[in-house]
């Protein structure tokens, strides 16, 4: 985000994501295993404007600012949980 404040004429926006295409149920189903989770996946039917590629095209962030994730998915979400888990903990002390 800084690099991109301090990138003179560039407005945006830019996607900063993992150009790695995912779907919802694969993310849901490796969430729920990190965590040892007992949630069940819940289908919905679909808002209209939900997108039906999960691929964000990173061009701009990798031509522009010179960025691309360094973090397969995996590790990100590992991180992720560990991250909201030190908060759950802080929030009991």
């Amino acid at each position: 985000m800084i690099r991109m404040m301090e990138c003179a004429g560039f407005i945006g926006p830019v996607n900063l994501g993992n150009p790695a295409e995912t779907t919802i149920i694969e993310f849901a189903r490796r969430i729920i295993a990190l965590t040892g989770s007992k949630a069940k996946v819940v289908f919905k039917p679909l808002p209209a404007d939900d997108p039906q590629q999960r691929q964000p095209d990173i061009t701009l962030a990798r031509e522009i600012l010179g960025w691309e994730p360094h973090l397969d998915i995996e590790t990100g979400l590992k991180k992720t949980i560990e991250y909201f888990a030190a908060l759950r903990t802080a929030g009991r002390s």
